[in-house]
């Protein structure tokens, strides 16, 4: 018995698999050193950070990551009047996260968030720094598999197709854009120095349009600084960011996700006007599009003419993509003893989920708001830091989604108001953003080659009368006698060939 290679029909499509994915914490540590114009550190009031990531590399079961952590300090000064001032460090790191079955030639999905800042005072003129991040890495692998979807050189070739759409990888490309602005401050304010500076990128959007990714966002920076005088003073700038990604074939009707990261930061009290700051940010957008591809895939096959030998595989398809978002607006007054009557001049508002329970139609979130909040009296800039945590609850109603729907979840703070009221608690507006990115993935079986066998002895009839048994559909039975469906319904007058039932008797032709 020999077997030949049969021509057969395919069809393409790119397949996108998680290989692995990982979370860690990551630690980096360095002492600075106060600088020689700026009085000693008697005390610690708060430190913040930004993460830049300049540079990333899948390398054979790991991933390395390069960047900087930019950090502002602010502390009470050993002088006189134990004046705030701040120092303005820059922590560099390469750190490498080991993934198993992980290639370079794979595609990388990363996010990193600053978990804490600690800072202790060495000597009143050195401070060590020790920054934990939690990045999370997802590694891809994008495979072109070839399916069989016709076989033109046997006439009588039976198919068991089944209908499908799958989400097939078009394309993947990045670009870097460079957003930049002068914001002005009072013109009565003379700029000191820049105590603290928050980044973020908000109010996302895409468009595909021919052969492009449209991607547009906010770059929102606001900045607390010191004037010359010692009053403190706040102010913020919106920056527009806009970059196009070239990619063939692609149309509005494709889906497409979008990610944003900072790779490096340039904030500065401009060197032309004193009473203005300049803004430089450098951010790479990357852009993957897929598209909803129908497919007819066959799920066995056989000829009652030739034997025919299949060799099937396994392969995991994306189905159903799509993208929610929904704003969780949050309403709360805390009484805050600290607080009382002091002006609040900044909040750093970081949400973190606790628990996410998913149940057919609904995605159910536990977390928490952590906040930190800078105030101080009005008469005076002895600035003070309180660190208060907010529980909140949100569900998201989506009659598509189940227990084996995969979800991802980013949040964003849309909006955040904190006013002192008379009473002296706190009323907090918070509108936080969940943006779910939402798919399914299923494990079909197709037909990777087939071949003729010869030489191979089968039984010969032209009639058999057979007994069903529990199981048997007809498909299977025409397989097994080498007849076809339709003339096994044709001889036996089935009205639903759908409904087989066990001891039904039927006559199969050949």
């Amino acid at each position: 018995m020999k077997s030949m290679s049969i021509k057969t029909s395919k069809e393409n499509i790119c397949v996108n698999q998680i290989i692995g994915q990982k979370e860690e914490i990551i630690r980096v540590e360095g002492d600075e050193i106060v600088p020689d114009i700026k009085p000693d550190v008697l005390s610690i009031v708060s430190s913040t950070g930004t993460v830049c990531i300049y540079k990333k590399e899948i390398q054979d079961g790991k991933v390395r990551f390069d960047g900087s952590i930019y950090i502002y300090t602010i502390y009470m000064a050993d002088d006189e009047t134990s004046s705030i001032r701040s120092i303005n460090s820059s922590l560099d790191f390469s750190k490498t996260i080991e993934v198993s079955n992980i290639t370079q030639d794979m595609q990388l999905e990363d996010y990193c968030q600053i978990q804490s800042i600690d800072c202790k005072i060495l000597n009143g003129r050195k401070i060590n720094l020790e920054v934990s991040m939690k990045m999370q890495v997802k590694v891809y692998s994008n495979n072109n598999v070839e399916i069989i979807n016709d076989i033109a050189e046997i006439n009588d070739i039976q198919k068991l197709e089944k209908s499908y759409t799958i989400n097939s990888l078009l394309g993947s490309g990045s670009t870097k854009v460079i957003a930049k602005d002068t914001v002005n401050i009072n013109q009565e304010d003379n700029l000191s120095e820049i105590i603290k500076v928050k980044v973020d990128i908000k109010n996302k959007e895409t468009k595909i349009s021919y052969n492009k990714i449209l991607a547009k966002a906010d770059n929102v920076v606001n900045i607390v600084y010191l004037t010359d005088d010692n009053r403190i003073g706040t102010v913020s700038a919106v920056i527009p960011v806009m970059g196009f990604i070239d990619m063939q074939n692609i149309n509005e009707q494709n889906l497409c996700d979008v990610s944003y990261e900072l790779r490096n930061i340039a904030i500065k009290p401009n060197n032309v006007d004193e009473h203005s700051i300049y803004i430089e940010s450098e951010i790479e957008i990357t852009g993957l599009v897929y598209e909803n591809k129908e497919m007819r895939i066959i799920q066995d096959l056989y000829s009652p003419s030739t034997e025919l030998e299949c060799k099937q595989k396994k392969i995991k398809v994306m189905q159903n993509k799509r993208s929610i978002k929904q704003t969780c607006n949050i309403r709360k007054q805390e009484m805050i003893q600290e607080i009382g009557k002091n002006k609040i001049y900044d909040v750093d508002v970081r949400p973190v989920i606790i628990n996410t329970q998913t149940i057919n139609g609904r995605v159910s979130y536990e977390g928490e708001l952590n906040l930190r909040i800078l105030f101080a009296n009005e008469n005076n800039t002895q600035l003070q830091c309180k660190d208060i945590v907010e529980p909140f609850t949100f569900n998201i109603a989506d009659e598509q989604v189940t227990v084996n729907t995969s979800i991802e979840t980013y949040m964003e703070v849309k909006m955040q108001d904190f006013i002192v009221m008379p009473d002296e608690s706190i009323d907090m507006k918070i509108d936080l953003e969940f943006n779910l990115s939402i798919s399914n993935t299923e494990d079909l079986n197709i037909i990777d080659e087939i071949n003729n066998v010869e030489n191979r002895n089968r039984e010969k009839y032209s009639i058999v009368i057979y007994y069903t048994r529990k199981g048997d559909t007809l498909w299977k039975i025409a397989k097994r006698f080498g007849s076809t469906m339709d003339d096994i319904i044709r001889v036996n007058k089935i009205e639903n060939p759908d409904v087989i039932l066990p001891g039904q008797q039927l006559f199969i032709p050949r």
